[in-house]
């Protein structure tokens, strides 16, 4: 066991991976000398060399279209996305070309690359730099979608990601980064699939990425208020992991699904549907959504308004009972 910040998970997961494979290569803006923006990753490009962590030109679509090239001639890419806001002039490659390659060629090409993307706010950065774009991938077919939410995770979940022949979107909550935890190197649970991180009989917190962490601590603030509270991370998005989110609604009867993202045709809306189909029978209260206010991610001193924290939760959960 070991000690480590969830940014410098990903920097060992990223570390172990390369030693394990010399096809494996890290891309990105600044990534190299300078370590990234969040030095995520430092130390690579000395240890590996130019060839394997290059720095590439501020253009996010050369980025992910020459990840592409790469995984044509047998290499497993790993793009850095330096912010979530920078993503999007790279989606015509990720969703046009990096989802669909495979399946048009019936799987005889396959696009192994992972899209590292911090995601989220809560870090007072500036316009562009705290999006929540899971949605958008999480609808695109052909894209697997997964956010981790602490060191263990991080570690064991970007090396399944590099090892997966399938594209990947790997998201990182950027606010978390320095948050430390013991990790165990030879653990490896499945990047897709959910985990109770605190069983519970009363409501059903289903979380993922940063917002984990705010119900872990909803949900210690409801203990003082003797109801217990379930929380889920959801790890994957896409695939979800459906039966360990049913199994758990049916055990408490209510369900509250919490994200940065805007409420309004969020992932929380798939969630809330899902759990809705498949719980109907043993739903006591509406499936509640938590999440950001349907306006664009508001400058840094005003983020905290913004951003789902411990009372938004609670006031859900209160409202699951008044049914």
């Amino acid at each position: 066991m070991t000690t480590l910040s969830l940014g410098r998970a990903i920097n060992e997961g990223l570390r172990k991976a390369m030693e394990d494979d010399p096809k494996v290569l890290v891309m990105g803006e600044d990534v190299g000398r300078l370590g990234g923006v969040f030095r995520v990753t430092d130390g690579l490009q000395k240890d590996f060399g130019e060839d394997r962590v290059i720095d590439t030109p501020l253009a996010e679509s050369g980025i992910v279209g020459t990840a592409i090239g790469l995984a044509l001639r047998g290499y497993r890419p790993v793009c850095e996305i330096q912010f979530d806001g920078f993503v999007f002039p790279a989606a015509d490659q990720i969703i046009t070309q990096l989802a669909k390659m495979p399946m048009r060629s019936l799987g005889a090409v396959r696009l192994p690359v992972v899209v590292r993307i911090p995601c989220g706010g809560g870090i007072g950065a500036v316009e562009h730099h705290s999006e929540s774009p899971e949605a958008y991938f999480a609808h695109t077919a052909g894209l697997r979608v997964v956010a981790c939410s602490n060191p263990a995770d991080a570690y064991a979940m970007i090396q399944q990601a590099i090892r997966c022949d399938d594209p990947v979107i790997f998201f990182e909550p950027k606010r978390r980064y320095w948050d430390k935890a013991e990790i165990d190197p030879s653990a490896a649970p499945p990047f897709d699939r959910a985990r109770v991180v605190l069983p519970g009989t009363d409501v059903t917190l289903l979380a993922y990425g940063p917002m984990v962490k705010t119900c872990l601590e909803a949900a210690a603030a409801a203990r003082e208020d003797g109801r217990s509270l379930e929380v889920v991370d959801l790890r994957s998005l896409n695939p979800l992991d459906v039966p360990a989110i049913v199994a758990s609604v049916r055990r408490t009867g209510r369900c509250v699904v919490v994200h940065e993202a805007p409420v309004f045709c969020g992932f929380g809306a798939e969630l809330a549907a899902r759990v809705t189909e498949e719980c109907f029978y043993r739903l006591e209260a509406p499936v509640i959504r938590v999440g950001g206010a349907a306006t664009p991610y508001p400058p840094a001193r005003l983020e905290e308004h913004y951003l789902p924290d411990l009372d938004r939760v609670l006031d859900a959960v209160d409202r699951t009972f008044a049914y």
